[in-house]
């Protein structure tokens, strides 16, 4: 086996022992870890000045205790989720995609398999390994994005409710 020293054939090479589908799954596992980017660079950069807006707003007004006073509390507690739990759509999205898409990679690498049992009417395991490589690494790849997502789905998960949290600390209800 010949070993490949340049990062962009070693990532060629893989895309074309895995067939078609896997670069399918690339695609959407860059989108993927675009948006996770995106969110941690958030929660690193931008969550405080969200907080502080409402912080602000919550201290413009002159009091603090009626219903209405509550009701924008909620109000502004519920724009600091928002704000800190958008793209977690697109990314579970994303996140349940990828297995099935390895999934697919599997069923079109074991109609090749079986595409070349047919054509030479034997079991020729040396002719049959293409296609036993297109279905397993496919597959591979998509639980292994999947499984990365999730992780960080997690982790951003408890970033936006301590946010949540620190902002309901933060807009007291007393005077």
């Amino acid at each position: 086996m010949e070993i490949l020293l340049n990062p962009f054939d070693a990532i060629q090479a893989f895309l074309l022992a895995g067939g078609p589908v896997l670069g399918f799954i690339m695609i959407v596992t860059f989108i993927m870890w675009a948006l996770i980017v995106e969110r941690i660079i958030y929660f690193l950069a931008s969550r405080g000045s969200v907080q502080k807006k409402a912080e602000r707003s919550w201290a413009a007004r002159d009091e603090h205790r009626s219903w209405y006073a509550k009701a924008v509390r909620e109000k502004l507690i519920s724009e600091v989720d928002l704000e800190a739990r958008s793209n977690f759509g697109f990314i579970k999205g994303l996140v349940a995609v990828s297995p099935l898409l390895g999934l697919l990679g599997t069923v079109t690498g074991m109609i090749e398999v079986f595409d070349v049992m047919a054509v030479t009417g034997s079991s020729n395991a040396r002719l049959m390994a293409g296609g036993i490589s297109k279905a397993t690494i496919p597959t591979m790849a998509g639980l292994v994005a999947s499984l990365s997502g999730i992780i960080a789905l997690n982790f951003l998960e408890r970033q936006q409710k301590q946010a949540v949290a620190t902002a309901a600390d933060k807009l007291a209800l007393e005077d």
